[in-house]
């Protein structure tokens, strides 16, 4: 089985890690870049990260270092610990994914990007699946999950079998990424897209050209891509991919 996308996915910008900006009090996947987000009437693309307790956390990185007031990884510490850890730039602490879909409650698009908790692209995960598939279970609005790890994407489809879900796909230069070159030589080609019942791609922006980005396209495949940082870059990746993943200016609303 392949859900596909819910057609606003193609039609509403998706603001990258909420609307953002720290000189405005609104930190990377904070409430207030959300709010911020949803008042532009954008989608948004989130991320999220396991607390000790097995709670999606929607946080970035796997540390606390660079955008919070704490430090260590994220999965030593507690959902309620992490809720009362200041993000950098606001006055609010790390919020749940349940949290998050309550405040969004349907009104815009929400892309979940689970983050890789293997290090190595590989089959150590499930906990956060798990977590965030409960935390999707009674939601109603238009939702997708996607990961660079295809084993996540897998993981998702046994959980939550009705929910689209993609691959976050790059050229994977090795000199950008903490991974062996035969991990990322695999990975550039897209191998797992059938494998995981995937419906979409979210593709690195300056890779676009790919001929199996193409490739996909051609067989049905929906293309996002990211991370669009300004119109011109916009209105380049848009001659190929059918919507953008964006940050640090006000994406154009199409039509």
């Amino acid at each position: 089985m392949r859900p596909r996308l819910d057609p606003v996915f193609l039609t509403t910008p998706l603001a990258h890690r909420a609307l953002h900006d720290v000189t405005d009090g609104r930190p990377e996947n904070s409430r207030a870049a959300i709010l911020a987000a949803m008042d532009h009437g954008y989608g948004i693309e989130i991320d999220v990260q396991l607390s000790a307790d097995d709670l999606a956390m929607v946080f970035h990185d796997d540390a606390l270092d660079r955008l919070a007031e704490g430090s260590g990884a994220v999965r030593a510490q507690s959902a309620s610990s992490l809720a009362q850890t200041r993000l950098r730039g606001g006055t609010e602490g790390i919020p749940s994914l349940p949290d998050i879909l309550a405040l969004v409650a349907g009104h815009v698009p929400v892309l979940i990007e689970i983050k890789d908790q293997d290090g190595t692209m590989g089959d150590k995960i499930g906990p956060l699946e798990e977590a965030t598939a409960d935390a999707l279970r009674d939601y109603d609005g238009p939702v997708a999950v996607m990961s660079f790890n295809p084993h996540s994407v897998a993981r998702m489809a046994e959980l939550c079998p009705n929910i689209p879900r993609g691959l976050v796909t790059s050229a994977y230069d090795p000199a950008n990424w903490p991974l062996p070159k035969e991990t990322c030589e695999t990975l550039r080609a897209i191998p797992d897209y059938d494998r995981v019942g995937a419906s979409f791609i979210s593709h690195e922006a300056a890779d676009l050209s790919r001929p199996r980005v193409a490739e996909l396209k051609d067989a049905g495949a929906n293309i996002l891509c990211w991370t669009i940082t300004s119109p011109e870059a916009e209105a380049q990746a848009r001659k190929i991919a059918e919507n953008v993943t964006f940050e640090q200016y006000l994406a154009a609303h199409p039509g």
